[in-house]
């Protein structure tokens, strides 16, 4: 082979090896320039509409290009309503040799209020790394007018869907109670599922309670002269305290609709489009009318209504120390717990208590009906017949529109043993004997004979000295007093100590003076206990129940063993009064009492 040829030939091969190395560094530039592009993660925010109106709703989506992010975290939507998502989709393809990948998390939201607003990013974990994605801004304005589109499934749905406040009555007297039920219109057409009431009313302005809708029953009704089915979601009572205008607030709810598209499916089934769409009821206003002034007793408290006065008592005949219940009671339809019953008065002879209030009232769709009483229970202390005046209750009746006042009838009490109570003349007697035996009058001479004073000097005298020492003495005495009560200062157990034994003895003292007459002991027991409740918790123990008083100690924070020592104390002061019983077993008694109420000094 000639040397030209095998020259041509050896070019050939360095040429070839060379265009090979060139390919494979190229294609190696490519590799690594693909893998640094898809190295980089994107992590972008996109809305369907950037204006809006109020009444529309958007779309706003999350997308991240970069299998392995986690952690997802959507920003505050404070300024909207998120009425569908989150949800997400995951999109993953290999087109031509080249990957993509894509997740993203969806969310629809409808803006509460009409303005510019700015959309926060979201952030999402990548690689040990926190990413953000970019801020959105919307626009938000007026209502815009739903294109009245059958073929539109918002359209559709704000048809067929209707949720109606109905109120009793617009224009009530002020006191007087009304009702409002929310009701729920459903088209034949559509389905409505997962309703969930988003804001409940409010009723400023009124007293309101809510009536239990214990089954949610569909019923067929006419909602502007057509058929729905509609079901009752809400009931409340409400009773406006002030006159005037008053509004009451709508309530909102949202669902999932489901709206038929006219197609059927393979099987001939309907299809249809599930969307989700929320509502509210309308305003409504109520036009509250003042009470007149005419005719308006003095004693007038706010009744409103038509109600019965009764006032009773347990035991007309009793005797001294032994307590009678007197009972006041108003019953009848009406705010019955919106005003005050009227209170008795009784003669300074008989003890009485801070009443007992009970109620017992039932809440409907016709208002407030029941009774509500005050239980006084009063102990006379001498014998003798006492007259409880009557006592008056007035009203403003609905059904007659005018003011009614209603008496009840006295009550007489006659206290067959006992003490008599002191005559005038008595007390006269008394102070007369005290006159005496103080000395206040004494003998007036009158004859006088004039003597003089002759005194010896003050100046140098011993009183003299005495009195100019007494200042340097008081000195160290003070001091030595101060020392001491420093130092008990500083006892904090021990004043502790002392200071409750001084409580217990204050209280205790009348049931001390009693020892030995059993009834009146206990008597005294009890009343020193209750006092006892009722300086330290600040309320009125007299004629509440063991319950209640263990209820309160517990809200002290008062050991049980302690609660339970003090009522066995009481139920003993209750028991003995009608069991024999001796001098020990009341000593007993009173020591109990003493270091209860010592112990519980100290808890309280």
């Amino acid at each position: 082979m000639p040397k030209k040829q095998k020259a041509e030939k050896s070019n050939k091969k360095r040429t070839g090896k060379k265009m090979k190395l060139r390919k494979f560094y190229i294609l190696g530039f490519l590799i690594i320039t693909t893998e640094f592009v898809f190295a980089q993660i994107n992590f972008t925010t996109s809305v369907s509409k950037s204006k809006l109106g109020v009444n529309q709703r958007f779309r706003i989506e999350f997308s991240v290009n970069k299998q392995g992010a986690d952690n997802f975290q959507a920003p505050s939507f404070s300024n909207f309503k998120v009425v569908g998502g989150p949800s997400s989709s995951v999109n993953q393809s290999w087109i031509n040799g080249k990957a993509s990948y894509s997740q993203s998390y969806i969310y629809i939201l409808q803006p509460k209020k009409i303005g510019a607003f700015t959309i926060a990013p979201a952030k999402i974990e990548y690689d040990g790394k926190l990413i953000a994605s970019n801020s959105v801004k919307i626009n938000v304005v007026k209502a815009v007018e739903v294109p009245k589109d059958p073929n539109n499934p918002l359209y559709v749905a704000q048809q067929n869907i209707h949720l109606v406040a109905e109120v009793s009555n617009q224009k009530p007297f002020l006191g007087e109670g009304i009702y409002v039920v929310y009701k729920l219109y459903v088209s034949q057409n559509i389905s409505v599922k997962n309703w969930r009431i988003t804001e409940a009313p409010q009723y400023n302005g009124f007293w309101n309670q809510d009536i239990n809708v214990k089954n949610i029953n569909i019923k067929n009704g006419t909602y502007n002269g057509e058929n729905y089915r509609y079901i009752i979601l809400k009931k409340a009572v409400l009773i406006p305290q002030r006159a005037g205008k008053l509004k009451i607030e709508p309530m909102k709810m949202d669902f999932s609709v489901g709206v038929p598209t006219g197609r059927g499916d393979f099987f001939g089934n309907m299809i249809t489009n599930n969307i989700n769409y929320d509502t509210q009821s309308a305003v409504k206003y109520i036009n509250v009318k003042a009470l007149p002034k005419k005719g308006k007793p003095i004693n007038f408290s706010g009744a409103v209504g038509e109600f019965q006065l009764n006032v009773t008592t347990d035991k007309n005949v009793l005797k001294a120390n032994e307590a009678a219940q007197i009972k006041v009671e108003v019953t009848g339809r009406g705010n019955l717990k919106l005003f005050d019953i009227p209170k008795i008065t009784t003669p300074k002879q008989l003890e009485i208590f801070t009443p007992e209030h009970k109620e017992k009232v039932n809440t409907s769709l016709i208002g407030l009906r029941g009774s509500i009483s005050d239980i006084y229970t009063v102990v006379p202390q001498f014998k003798g017949k006492y007259k409880i005046p009557a006592v008056t209750f007035s009203y403003f009746d609905i059904k007659d529109k005018q003011y009614k006042t209603l008496k009840s009838n006295d009550i007489i009490v006659e206290v067959t043993e006992g003490k008599e109570i002191p005559s005038i003349t008595d007390t006269i007697k008394n102070n007369k004997k005290r006159v005496v035996e103080n000395n206040s009058f004494r003998f007036v001479t009158l004859n006088t004979e004039f003597e003089t004073n002759k005194k010896d000097d003050f100046l140098y005298s011993t009183k003299f000295y005495w009195l100019l020492l007494l200042p340097f003495l008081a000195i160290p005495i003070g001091m030595f007093i101060g020392k001491k009560r420093a130092e008990r200062a500083k006892d904090v157990f021990g004043n502790k100590i002392r200071k409750a034994d001084r409580l217990a003895k204050k209280y205790l003292s009348e049931a001390k003076k009693q020892l030995g007459k059993k009834e009146a002991f206990y008597i005294a027991l009890e009343k020193a206990l209750h006092n006892f409740l009722k300086a330290k918790l600040l309320v009125e123990t007299s004629d509440i129940s063991i319950e209640k008083i263990t209820e309160l100690l517990q809200n002290k924070n008062v050991d049980k063993a302690i609660i339970d020592e003090f009522i066995e104390v009481l139920k003993d002061c209750d028991f003995a009064r009608f069991t024999p019983t001796s001098n020990v077993m009341m000593e007993n008694e009173f020591e109990k009492a003493k270091n209860v109420i010592t112990k519980l000094d100290k808890h309280l």
